[in-house]
């Protein structure tokens, strides 16, 4: 038996168990399920609010009401007591004339008629009487005097609660509300009126127990009234609210869903206009917006395309005169040993600038094909590693004409990710032209990170570093920190926005960050498949500030001769 008994209890208690979380998380639910609705639904909120605003109201109105009511019913009842009670004493009076020296027998007997003489005479005809109701008559001998002597009674004695036993044998007129569990197990709450029989030579006392049974079922209806009645009324506030309330809010959804279609590119949306009260002016004016925001962006749109097809267009056509111009140059820098030295320096210069111009037209170029939209991205799962290192080397010759070095961290295992080759590359030689230039012959330093989702890479150098603000700045077209800086890149000044545009077609981004004295980083952040963005960066920006921390031990570092010279000429953002 105790054995079974173990088992069962282990088996109750996992049950008890299983369904106590069964019930911890079907509340959650529903409090998660509360919550998101109270943020996202303004009609819900307005209900709600109105509800438990309403519920206190009522609340309080029906517990006033209440207790005047309650109030009422006991004093009135209290005073047609009373005036039955002094009637009765009257009636008791006459029939306990000369009562004194009796045996007990004989005063029990006496009593006991006097009793009955009280039930049957009609001494409640009046009003007051009339309105007391039944009582339950009860007398009794005794006082202060005869405190030690078993009183004798005729009725219920022992209902009457000793307290007010105490104020009755003082002569005092008291009543009290008392409780008296009947023989059946039963209670009764009575209205007890007591008063002394002065006029009687021997000490008596009267008491009348009035039930308050008729003044309880009467409080219990007038509760249930109010409840049933404060419920009805919760619901049609309820529903009164949430009717207006849907009024109101469902204009307000219309426009936000208008608004939403307008912002994703359905520039023809627009709101139904009803009638001319205020959601009916909400709704012109928003009309007015949208057409006006819908002409303004038509605008830009044909301006835009007009500027673009200009610099494609002019981009082009310069290419013929330029291959023209390029051919001569050549001819004349080839023989530039035969000219005067002036003569010479000048043909050097030309095939600079016309190097420079080449690759303006080129920038141009790419720069108005990713404007169209027309770029296509030639992805595949490649390693990064040798992109950042091939980055580098191209490079290498200007660092060193800088009097730089870069330094390339690596990580040991392999970076495969789903990018274009070409575009990678070409963002990382921008980048790298960029620090360099702004190096002050300090270190540059590119780093390739990675983590499940993303592949960063950080180019950071120690140079003049960027004013507060400026590093949202760095990838407009054509802008420069220092317009008098000697570039030793030869750069358009639309390497860092190509970068940027290459970065967005990738699906990542490419951002920066600059104090002043403390150099500049810029941060390519791919994801490693097309599909699955990129998430959190696995390498911080800012970047650590010292040089030992961007540059561990195990680093492969890239330092350039000081005698090597440009063997061909890197067209840096190309």
């Amino acid at each position: 038996m105790t054995l079974a008994s173990g088992r069962r209890i282990p088996a109750f208690a996992r049950s008890t168990a299983r369904l106590v979380r069964r019930v911890v998380v079907f509340a959650r639910r529903r409090a998660v399920a509360f919550n998101e609705l109270w943020k996202h639904s303004l009609q819900f909120r307005v209900t709600v609010s109105t509800l438990a605003l309403s519920s206190a109201v009522v609340f309080v109105l029906g517990m006033v009401l209440q207790n005047q009511i309650t109030e009422r019913l006991l004093d009135t009842k209290r005073d047609a007591a009373i005036a039955q009670t002094r009637a009765a004493a009257d009636t008791a009076a006459g029939e306990l004339v000369g009562l004194g020296g009796e045996t007990p027998e004989a005063l029990s007997n006496r009593l006991q008629n006097a009793l009955k003489k009280i039930a049957i005479t009609p001494t409640s005809q009046d009003a007051a009487g009339s309105a007391a109701g039944t009582f339950v008559p009860v007398l009794a001998s005794g006082g202060r005097d005869q405190s030690g002597e078993e009183p004798a009674s005729a009725g219920p004695f022992d209902s009457v609660p000793p307290r007010l036993r105490q104020f009755v044998e003082a002569n005092e007129m008291s009543w009290l509300e008392h409780t008296v569990t009947d023989p059946d197990g039963g209670r009764t709450t009575y209205l007890i009126v007591g008063t002394p029989l002065n006029t009687v030579a021997s000490p008596l006392q009267l008491y009348l127990l009035f039930p308050l049974t008729t003044e309880q079922n009467t409080v219990a209806t007038v509760q249930n009234t109010l409840l049933v009645g404060g419920l009805v009324l919760l619901l049609l506030l309820a529903g009164i609210t949430n009717l207006v309330t849907r009024q109101v809010v469902r204009p307000v959804r219309q426009a936000a869903a208008a608004a939403e279609q307008f912002a994703g590119g359905d520039l023809d949306q627009r709101l139904t206009v009803l009638g001319e009260d205020d959601l009916a002016k909400l709704a012109v004016s928003y009309n007015g917006m949208a057409a006006s925001i819908q002409n303004q962006i038509r605008q830009l749109e044909d301006f835009g395309g007009l500027q673009r097809r200009f610099t494609s267009d002019v981009s082009h056509e310069l290419r013929t005169p330029l291959t023209t111009v390029r051919m001569a140059a050549d001819v004349l820098h080839a023989s530039r040993e035969q000219f005067p030295a002036g003569l010479a320096r000048s043909t050097e210069l030309l095939v600079d600038e016309l190097d420079r111009f080449e690759s303006l037209l080129g920038d141009l170029l790419e720069i108005s094909r990713l404007d169209a939209g027309v770029e296509e991205l030639s992805a595949e799962f490649i390693d990064v590693r040798p992109i950042a290192t091939r980055a580098v080397e191209q490079v290498r010759v200007i660092a060193g004409n800088a009097g730089s070095s870069v330094e390339l961290v690596l990580p040991d295992e392999e970076v495969i990710a789903e990018v274009d080759a070409r575009r990678v590359e070409r963002i990382l030689r921008n980048l790298l032209g960029n620090a360099v230039d702004h190096s002050e012959g300090r270190p540059v330093v590119l780093t390739v990170g990675a983590s499940e989702t993303a592949v960063a890479v950080t180019v950071r150098d120690h140079g003049v570093g960027l004013r507060p603000g400026e590093a949202d700045l760095v990838f407009n077209r054509f802008w420069r920190a220092d317009p008098s800086r000697n570039r030793r890149t030869g750069g358009t000044g639309l390497g860092l926005a190509i970068s940027q545009e290459d970065a967005r077609l990738h699906g990542g981004e490419l951002d920066a960050w600059g104090e002043l004295g403390q150099g500049a980083c810029f941060r390519l952040v791919l994801p490693r498949r097309q599909e699955v963005p990129a998430g959190d960066p696995p390498l911080v920006l800012p970047p650590p500030d010292r040089i030992a921390a961007e540059v561990p031990l195990g680093l492969i570092e890239i330092t350039p001769a000081p005698e090597a010279i440009f063997a061909e000429r890197e067209e840096i953002g190309q």
